[in-house]
């Protein structure tokens, strides 16, 4: 088995259960990382053979684009979509971050991180 992430994948989003967070938006950061077995990709050095880490980030920004009140619901939608549309992934680890959030104090980010297992 192995490992493939993605670091530090930069958005501006508009997610939020502020009024104002949904007109103004806010700069968010992704870190994803999955399981999948790399053996045969790492033999055979084929794009085919292993999983696409550039799809995986079209995924993160198609989705961290759909407004959510919470960052909890984009990240079920991120990890869902994932494993329902890359077979080869047997674990997701999953955080998103609000940079900078409206809280009322300074505070660098505020990260929720999901990890989730294929059934």
């Amino acid at each position: 088995m192995g490992i493939i992430k993605l670091k530090n994948i930069r958005t501006y989003s508009y997610h939020g259960c502020l009024i104002e967070e949904g007109k103004i938006g806010s700069d968010y950061s992704v870190d994803l990382e999955v399981k999948t077995d790399l053996r045969k990709s790492a033999l055979s050095d084929n794009l085919e053979d292993t999983v696409d880490y550039v799809f995986l980030n079209r995924i993160v920004e198609e989705e961290m684009a759909i407004r959510s009140n919470l960052l909890e619901n984009v990240a079920h939608r991120i990890i869902k979509r994932i494993f329902d549309e890359v077979a080869a992934i047997s674990r997701i680890t999953l955080a998103v971050s609000k940079l900078n959030p409206p809280i009322g104090g300074d505070v660098e980010a505020v990260t929720i991180e999901m990890e989730e297992y294929r059934n």
